[in-house]
């Protein structure tokens, strides 16, 4: 049972302020809930930043118990009820891998190398499973009643059940959050300049994005803009698309570190948000209400969004120096910086991470419901290093552009997902699957084994080699090059790392120290 909201607000107060979560936050004796005390709306513009972090970070690593309102007895991850009311998802069926909850943490997935990491494939994440109620391994779940048919009320089978997903990292994701917010702002601002009749090419921190066109009708032509998921794309006569950059999930869709959140809480853990589901509200059937509240939530969002970006380990050797010297040079030579362009400026003091989201769907704190809160995450106050600002601009090496790529070769090729994500459930073009993802980031990217989108690939060299459709001529690029040449750009990426906790540089030798010449490495 949740403690009532009356007087726990001044004793969360007391807690945060004294940077502890100690006997005052235990609950009552014989208690067993992870979180006995939450935040209350509106203490988080009253603790500090720091105290606010160290808060979401034990909500990220909290093990949710049904005392916190675990689990969504009649509901499904997507947030509707289930379909078949009298099959409950309670012991024996309160957990599963597909259709979840699955996991009593955010931490249990996000943990490679640290807390906020990716995840070994053990912790992959079934995407779009969590639209049925209960469907597991077994194929006779198929053909089961309670949610084992598809939109179109036709039976499902385990292959176009769910997509699987590596657990991505979120180390630096406020860095990414604020430039998908900026490239936004830009390509609207574009959009906004159209006038019937004509066509301006979609271009932002130099990557383009297509063009956009404007009938003379005043209706819009999204044919020939390029790399944006079918969301961003949506225009209905003279409705235009909204345009919006979508950071987050490997199919890029998903705008902001907060929606990120509130989805997870439910869809995994079965833990639902005030914001979303409504405050005294039981949803799930749980008899647990207001399980987390706006200030949970916004804590657990900044938490992810000061994660230190990640940075470079250089080897102490001579001879991998030069390695890694010559393989980035050739990473982009063969073309591999196209896509994954090294650094992206942020600009116009970007790097004030802010909640919420102005471009947060509904369900999601907007603008307007809540005072805005603000983080500099250049601060030397938050968990370092930071990235800091030159002349007036953030470089963020996250090595990508923000664009969905069909980087696969057709139906036929293994990599192809068997489901869109981005296309309406049961709709022709859903099950027709697809091969776009959004370009890795690569910062960060070889101490979160294993690799590929789907996270079966043991090695990077596997996964460049993968490579296709779009990006054919650099995989072709990569295998003409000699054989030591390409053992020099893996190497380069060896040296792309999340940095051990408290390091003194982004860039850092084997042994932590911080890299004395920056330029010889």
């Amino acid at each position: 049972m949740r403690l009532s909201r009356t007087g726990v607000s001044a004793l969360a107060l007391i807690v945060c302020s004294a940077g502890v979560w100690g006997s005052t936050s235990r609950g009552r004796i014989g208690q067993e809930s992870a979180i006995p005390v939450h935040l209350q709306d509106g203490d988080e513009y009253r603790v500090s930043i720091r105290d606010l972090i160290e808060y979401g970070k034990r909500l990220f690593t909290a093990m949710w118990t049904i005392q916190d309102g675990a689990g969504r007895p009649l509901s499904k991850g997507t947030g509707a009820p289930l379909s078949d009311l009298s099959r409950p998802l309670v012991f024996p069926r309160n957990f599963n891998r597909i259709s979840g909850p699955d996991t009593n943490s955010c931490s249990g997935c996000h943990n490679k190398p640290y807390v906020g990491g990716g995840g070994d494939i053990v912790g992959n994440v079934f995407v779009l499973g969590q639209r049925f109620d209960f469907i597991t391994f077994n194929p006779a779940d198929a053909t089961l009643t309670g949610g084992a048919f598809d939109e179109r009320g036709l039976p499902v089978t385990l292959q176009t059940v769910a997509d699987s997903r590596k657990t991505i990292g979120m180390f630096g994701s406020g860095y990414i959050e604020m430039l998908a917010r900026q490239i936004t702002a830009d390509l609207q601002s574009i959009r906004d300049s159209i006038a019937p009749g004509q066509t301006r090419p979609l271009v932002s921190k130099g990557i383009s994005f297509g063009s956009l066109s404007r009938r003379n009708n005043g209706s819009w032509d999204v044919s020939n803009v390029e790399g944006l998921p079918a969301p961003s794309l949506q225009t209905s006569g003279t409705v235009p698309p909204n345009l919006i950059i979508r950071p987050f999930h490997q199919a890029g869709n998903v705008i902001s570190l907060r929606q990120f959140t509130n989805n997870a809480f439910n869809h995994h853990h079965g833990m639902q948000a005030e914001e979303r589901f409504g405050i005294g509200v039981d949803s799930d059937g749980d008899a647990v209400v207001n399980e987390l509240t706006r200030a949970d939530i916004t804590a657990a969002t900044v938490f992810q969004a000061t994660l230190p970006p990640p940075g470079r380990v250089i080897p102490d050797d001579p001879e991998f120096q030069a390695a890694v010297r010559i393989g980035e040079d050739r990473f982009s030579k063969i073309g591999c910086a196209t896509c994954h362009i090294p650094a992206l400026p942020l600009t116009n003091r970007g790097w004030i991470y802010t909640e919420p989201n102005p471009y947060n769907p509904p369900g999601n704190l907007q603008p307007g419901d809540a005072s805005q809160l603000s983080v500099d995450l250049t601060s030397d106050d938050l968990p370092g290093p930071r990235l800091k600002p030159t002349n007036g601009v953030v470089w963020v090496p996250a090595f990508t552009d923000f664009k969905l790529h069909d980087i696969t070769d057709g139906l036929n090729d293994p990599n192809r997902e068997p489901l869109d994500q981005n296309q309406t459930p049961g709709t022709e073009e859903f099950f027709a699957g697809s091969g776009k993802f959004i370009t890795r980031k690569l910062w960060g990217i070889a101490n979160q084994h294993s690799f590929g989108h789907h996270g079966m690939y043991t090695t990077m060299r596997e996964a460049v080699l993968a490579h296709a459709g779009e990006a054919a001529n650099s995989r072709a690029n990569f295998t003409w090059v000699t054989s030591y040449e390409q053992d020099c750009v893996i190497e380069f990426l060896k040296s792309l790392q999340i940095l051990p906790p408290n390091s003194s540089s982004l860039l850092i030798e084997d042994g932590g120290a911080a890299k004395v010449n920056p330029s010889r490495h």
